[in-house]
This record gives structure tokens, sequence and C-alpha cells, in this order.
């Protein structure tokens, strides 16, 4: 069985259809932080896919949920990968694998670009229980050309591509740098201030040594890349 697990990315949406006449199940696993545009993104990419898209989610529902889990105090991004991911993407495919009847190895896509060989790497010396695709980087193609090729294709991409992200990761993504946060700052002041609140609530910051209510709003760089895509590679560095 060949799956993609769909972010709702451009990326992904791209290595999706260049695998489609292989692909068994496309499944999207939604957390409530999502730009409310990406389901719109979904189903129009279900309809260029030509495919169903199934859509998973965890009981935890969102990333604040899943970063309290443990009693409000921890950890919530660092070395070892991101508590939210864990819980709202790693547990959901964990059990979707246990579910399933198949006893033969399963055939992931994932939608890395032809920037990303080492992401590749790491990704497959992690995951050795399955088999591993990338046709955007198989066939040399850049992060800017997947997003020509989805133009071309005449679906709108997600809004918060549009808003000046360089992926459509949940709104407050817990991995971001000091610009990204400040961008967030402008764009959803009420996301921002509830991941500040999180913070102190778990005694851990987002970013490395300094708390969001710290944060100067002129630090850090606004240019992309802002944040990496929050597909199955970073959940599997989840702790």
């Amino acid at each position: 069985m060949i799956v993609s697990w769909f972010s709702a990315g451009v990326s992904s949406a791209v290595a999706t259809k260049l695998m489609i006449k292989r692909i068994d199940r496309i499944i999207y696993t939604h957390i409530d932080d999502q730009h409310p545009d990406t389901m719109r993104f979904v189903i129009d990419c279900e309809k260029w896919f030509g495919k169903h898209v199934e859509v998973l989610q965890s009981p935890y529902g969102s990333v604040e949920n899943a970063c309290l889990k443990t009693g409000g105090k921890g950890y919530i991004n660092g070395i070892h990968g991101v508590r939210c991911s864990q819980y709202l993407k790693k547990m959901v495919r964990h059990q979707w694998e246990y579910e399933q009847p198949f006893e033969e190895k399963l055939t992931y896509i994932w939608g890395m670009d032809k920037k990303e060989t080492g992401r590749r790497e790491g990704l497959i010396k992690s995951m050795p229980e399955q088999n591993h695709l990338f046709p955007l980087i198989e066939q040399g193609l850049s992060k800017q050309q997947a997003h020509e090729i989805l133009n071309a294709s005449g679906i709108k991409r997600p809004a918060m591509y549009d808003l000046g992200y360089n992926n459509n990761n949940c709104i407050g993504c817990v991995k971001g740098g000091k610009g990204y946060w400040n961008h967030i700052r402008i764009d959803f002041p009420e996301v921002y201030e509830k991941r500040a609140a999180m913070e102190r609530k778990v005694g851990h910051t987002c970013i490395k040594g300094i708390y969001l209510d710290e944060l100067n709003p002129d630090e850090g760089r606004h240019t992309a890349p802002i944040v990496d895509d929050c597909g199955m590679f970073c959940e599997t560095m989840a702790i």
C-alpha cells in the first residue's frame, strides 16, 4: 500500500499529484490551529487528485492541549523535537498503522524538495519500518517550482503563504524563530498572546532562551525560510 500523508502544504500537494496513479490512500491529519483556509485547500486538492482525502484528528485537537497534556509543566520545543507533534500527529499515525491489516511494509510519499536531501536521509534512518518515496527530489524540483506547478493547476494556495509565511503550518507554530513570531504578533495577535501565556504555564519556551512576552518586536528576520514544513518528518522527531 502506498500512502500520502498529505500535510496541506504546497510541496506535499504537488508530490501527491505526481504520484497519484500509484497512491492507494491520501490522509490529512487536521489540527485545530490550522488557518481556516486549510480545509478549503484540502477540498480543492481532493478534486485535483481525483481521489478521496481522509481526514484524521487527535483527540487533543490543539497545540495548547498537547503542550499542556503533562499537567502544564515540562517541554514545548527543543533538540528532541516538538511536544505538539507527538500528540497531534505521531500518535494519530501510529494508531492508524496499528489498525491496518497489512503485514507488508507500507510506502509513504514525502513532499521534500531538492534542497532537502539531508532531511530525506534522516527520515529514512528514523523510519526503517516503512519504504519512502520523494517525488520532488527524484524529479529535481524546488519549493518554488512546486508553487508554480500548483498555480498552473488553477488551485489557490493556502492563505498562510499569501500572508508571507513559508509554509502552511499551524498559526503560531512552536518551531518558529524570532522573525516568525514577530510576524504572528502582527497578523494574529490573539494567537501570540495565547502562546505567550502557554509558555508560562508550561515553564518552557518556543524560542530558546527567551519567552514570547519578553521578545523585542524588532528582533528576527522576516524573510523566508521562516520555519520548516510541519509534516511527517517533524513528528518523527517528537519526544
